[in-house]
């Protein structure tokens, strides 16, 4: 039996990642983030309406051991009030809205959990779960899994820029991807952008990465940078943010497994 699930499940992703090779699969940024309050249960509706293959939400974990969706560590920016996530109850964080700063039509958008944007995800979607914290969400959020019993036809794909985070994923979650986030910056006193391959391959070593999410810099993540990366073992990749056609076509171009977007209509009409 156990067998046959295995099987189940190998045809399934290999469902997923046949249009992933050409880059094809569009991920909604916080859902469909341009036109929705980001994060926020409409934004994921949204993307699906605009024809999205996965979303991509943050996820922090209240005082009370909840995992809910937002991604800063506070709620100033969303919700017009400062309440830091750690410190607050679910209750608390549930006095405020999270729709009104985007539009007026938004008002009243509730803080999700993890629970209710699963919930929001149809069979044969991707779920990108970005993990905000350190390693203390990941015990957390395989008992979420265990609970709620995700549909086998549901992909996730957890991402984190923190290493600790991405390794304690690794182990306790092997049976699901993890790929590790990065974003460049450049030493403006010696022009070499950081973090280098070699830089790159050491932190997928570090935390037995599945593969790596790269930020969309066109001047770092060159035919040349990739090659490298696949020479010292990566196998995949997805990108993240790109609203440019033309980004988007290149990256497609390089092989990218999947690329993040606030814009899944426009991109997808562009591809």
């Amino acid at each position: 039996m156990q067998f046959l699930r295995s099987m189940f499940l190998t045809s399934v992703l290999m469902a997923f990642i046949s249009p992933v090779a050409s880059g094809q699969v569009i991920v909604a940024h916080r859902g469909a983030s341009h036109d929705a309050p980001e994060n926020t249960i409409a934004a994921f509706q949204l993307a699906w309406k605009q024809n999205a293959d996965g979303i991509e939400g943050d996820f922090h974990v209240t005082k009370d051991q909840q995992i809910v969706c937002i991604h800063d560590a506070d709620t100033q920016r969303t919700a017009g009030k400062k309440l830091i996530i750690s410190e607050s109850t679910l209750a608390q964080l549930r006095t405020l809205e999270y729709g009104s700063w985007k539009d007026p039509r938004f008002l009243g958008e509730p803080l999700p959990t993890f629970a209710e944007v699963l919930a929001a995800v149809p069979p044969g979607k991707l779920f990108v779960i970005e993990l905000k914290t350190g390693p203390e969400i990941v015990p957390l959020l395989k008992a979420e899994l265990e609970r709620l019993k995700p549909a086998p036809t549901i992909d996730l794909l957890i991402i984190s820029f923190k290493k600790e985070t991405v390794s304690a994923c690794r182990k306790i979650l092997p049976e699901i991807r993890t790929h590790w986030l990065t974003g460049y910056k450049k030493d403006k006193a010696t022009g070499i952008w950081h973090p280098t391959v070699d830089e790159v391959l050491a932190g997928l070593r570090e935390t037995r990465a599945s593969g790596l999410g790269t930020q969309g810099n066109r001047e770092v993540f060159t035919d040349h940078f990739l090659k490298q990366l696949r020479d010292g073992g990566l196998t995949e990749f997805h990108v993240w943010t790109i609203d440019d056609a033309d980004d988007a076509r290149y990256f497609r171009q390089l092989g990218a497994i999947g690329i993040t977007t606030n814009r899944p209509s426009f991109i997808r009409d562009q591809l």
